[in-house]
């Protein structure tokens, strides 16, 4: 405190904003651990898991080698307007 009472307004003003994006982090991470948590604790999505599968690697147009750590870019086919 002593240190952000030497920094002119204006520093002390970044210094909160960078502080409240921190907090807003920290809460959108703990709200997505909880979203985790109660999914995977859930039996709502259990039917997912005794649908076929409406795809086979037959129907693909072209299949990609990757290895972990591959960055793939995806860009829309939609024209532009």
């Amino acid at each position: 405190m002593q240190t952000l009472n030497k920094l002119p307004l204006e520093k002390i003003t970044e210094v909160y904003d960078f502080a409240e994006y921190l907090l807003s982090k920290i809460d959108d991470t703990i709200i997505s651990q909880g979203i985790q948590e109660l999914t995977s604790s859930t039996s709502t999505y259990d039917f997912l898991k005794d649908e076929e599968d409406l795809y086979s690697e037959n129907d693909l147009q072209e299949k990609i080698q990757m290895k972990k750590g591959d960055i793939v870019l995806i860009h829309n086919k939609l024209p532009l307007i």
